[in-house]
């Protein structure tokens, strides 16, 4: 399991590597500017995402940020696999701009990350969360990723259709969105 582990964590850091300087035709989407990380952190569970390679076997998938003293993010996540088997990941995240929470770099722990640090980074942005930090949308800005979030493992018919119109609102293909089993 170690080493699968950390097959995972590589692929994992070189798909968010890979994404990090993507661009595509379409303006970025709006994200939401300031994210209270006080309220954002604790654990999320994923309802949805599009579909990529480093979860590729994850039927149910959440993460848990915790606020660090120097105001970065510790980050873990968790992935059940269709086989029954759980992996996880660990990581840091922080802001691209000082003083902007809604954009952050995500950098998981793992071998290939400690030889090149900046290659690893992944873009983070929150695009959308609900005034109670219940539900969240995050994704790329080239929308090649899309996570549906919630602090529960599922939210109400109408709450879905609500993440789904926002997300496409920002230009999102929620056709190809894998759901949480």
């Amino acid at each position: 399991m170690a080493v699968r582990t950390a097959l995972l964590l590589s692929c994992m850091s070189l798909a968010l590597a890979g994404c990090a300087g993507s661009a595509d035709d379409h303006p970025n989407p709006p994200a939401t500017q300031q994210v209270d990380l006080k309220r954002y952190q604790g654990t999320w569970y994923e309802l949805a995402r599009l579909p990529m390679f480093f979860q590729r076997n994850c039927v149910q998938s959440e993460a848990h940020y915790g606020l660090r003293e120097d105001g970065r993010i510790d980050v873990t996540n968790r992935c059940k696999e269709k086989d029954g088997q759980s992996n996880e990941a660990h990581g840091i995240a922080e802001a691209q701009q000082a003083g902007k929470t809604d954009k952050l770099w995500v950098r998981f722990d793992n071998w290939f990350s400690r030889l090149a640090p900046d290659l690893t980074k992944g873009e983070y942005w929150v695009l959308y969360h609900d005034a109670d930090y219940r539900v969240a949308l995050v994704g790329h800005p080239n929308r090649e990723y899309l996570w549906l979030l919630s602090r529960t493992e599922a939210v109400s018919d109408q709450t879905r259709e609500q993440l789904l119109d926002i997300a496409r609102q920002q230009g999102y293909d929620t056709s190809k969105l894998i759901w949480r089993e």
